[in-house]
């Protein structure tokens, strides 16, 4: 109940900023282009929070549904409008008007992407550099050659940094290119180059995880089966585990590493395990019972207990990525530009039938992932955010009627014939626009679902 509650309380977060982000932008040019903004709606529906502020007397509002939000403008076409107050009506304005308004929206949302990036980029974060593990077998990184304890340089001739450097690049080159050279150096500081074949990604419609299906693997370091800490209160604790204890054996198998424990206590949850260890001079036997842990969809076992340290150094795994003040605003404004075309891309791909629809994702995937970022730390939570906030600045800029993206066609239109659309034109056109809506809920909430049972 607490993992939902944590959760739940993320992905409230991440909404309810990037709602009132979006509606505020509509919000604030309505304001500067002399609009009377009759409410300010955070959700839908029923009011369950409602107050008056300003010359105006504008609706703060909080809805009974919290999915989205909308301001409502002074507007003929929804009610009468006062003589003395049809120069601030929404309908009266130009359409160059019309359209910065209705554009604020989703423009306000990359401008947050931008602001979130700047100030990740600028404070730095401490990313995994990308060293490869040894691949599965049968994987297009094994037919590479990829080796255990190579770290990646280059990624089509692309320097990186980063593990999710890598998946970044390999994603984009995914959806144009067959392959991709990753030029490696290992462990004796040997240079070598690696085409990988990157079909896998696309023969499954861009399913699941790219990184899985190409057999690409995070540096397993060969560590020792020694425990460095146990927790207290937990699996091992109960057993007898103790900090400084070797294993030898668990269920009869032989231990060679820490990797050896963990592949075998995950996949034994609340079974009952006979440990063969040493402690001090003296081999002891003990029986240990994992404790059951939920992990996205999956039953893991877990004793709650450590490897002890190596003189593995932490420099070697990890670097800090950081930028001066300038340097950062670049970067953050070539990441808000990547992420949205990308998105437009593979938004391109799933219409065509490239990308599975599949891999749309509604409200429940949205909320797992901003609890697991909000759990990895207050920058990769913030990132994610800026993510969420591009996709939808993206959504809402396509050209369906009911988004924001529908209204500035109608403009366009509206200044290539020079007059507006017809309003039996534009009925049609919501209708159209809410049915897609529909259709495309009615899809995320299917993939939610689905990866809820499958897991």
């Amino acid at each position: 109940m607490s993992d939902f509650l944590y959760y739940l309380a993320a992905f409230a977060v991440v909404i309810g900023v990037l709602v009132v982000v979006h509606e505020y932008g509509h919000y604030a040019v309505a304001r500067l282009c002399g609009v009377k903004v009759l409410r300010f709606s955070v959700g839908f529906g029923r009011a369950i929070w409602l107050r008056r502020f300003g010359a105006d007397q504008t609706e703060w509002a909080i809805g009974l549904f919290p999915l989205g939000g909308y301001v409502k403008m002074l507007d003929e076409r929804e009610a009468p409008v006062a003589a003395h107050e049809l120069h601030r009506a929404f309908n009266r304005q130009s359409v160059w008007r019309r359209i910065a308004i209705v554009a604020a929206g989703p423009l306000a949302n990359f401008l947050l992407a931008i602001v979130v990036y700047w100030g990740v980029f600028w404070h730095g974060t401490e990313e995994l550099r990308p060293v490869l593990g040894t691949p599965p077998a049968a994987t297009a990184a094994a037919a590479a050659g990829v080796e255990n304890g190579e770290r990646v340089v280059k990624v089509a001739g692309e320097a990186v940094q980063t593990w999710e450097d890598v998946r970044w690049r390999l994603l984009q080159l995914a959806s144009d290119d067959n392959d991709a050279l990753l030029e490696v150096i290992n462990e004796r500081h040997e240079i070598a180059v690696r085409r990988l074949d990157l079909a896998a990604i696309r023969e499954a419609g861009w399913e699941g995880d790219a990184f899985q299906r190409l057999g690409l693997t995070y540096f397993r370091p060969q560590l020792p089966p020694v425990i460095g800490r146990v927790l207290g209160g937990s699996a091992g604790e109960r057993a007898g585990l103790q900090a400084g204890d070797v294993f030898l054996e668990i269920e009869g198998e032989k231990i060679a590493t820490w990797a050896d424990v963990v592949r075998i206590v995950r996949a034994a949850p609340g079974k009952s395990l006979q440990v063969l260890l040493v402690r001090g001079e003296s081999e002891l036997a003990l029986t240990a019972v994992p404790d059951l842990q939920e992990e996205r969809g999956r039953r893991l076992g877990r004793l709650g207990i450590s490897v002890q340290e190596t003189g593995q150094r932490r420099d070697d795994l990890t670097v800090v990525v950081a930028y001066g003040p300038v340097d950062a605003f670049g970067r953050a404004l070539h990441e808000t530009w990547e992420k949205s075309v990308f998105s437009l891309v593979m938004l391109g791909k799933m219409v065509t039938g490239e990308v599975s629809w599949r891999n749309l994702s509604g409200p429940v995937t949205i909320a797992d992932y901003a609890g697991q970022s909000a759990k990895l730390g207050i920058e990769y939570y913030l990132k994610f955010m800026a993510l969420v906030s591009i996709s939808l600045g993206v959504l809402n800029l396509l050209p369906i009627p009911i988004l924001d993206g529908g209204h500035l066609m109608y403009y366009v239109v509206e200044i290539i014939k020079r007059g507006p659309l017809s309003e039996r034109s534009m009925e049609i056109g919501q209708q159209i626009g809410l049915a897609l809506l529909l259709m495309l809920m009615a899809f995320a909430f299917y993939n939610d679902i689905n990866r809820l049972i499958s897991g």
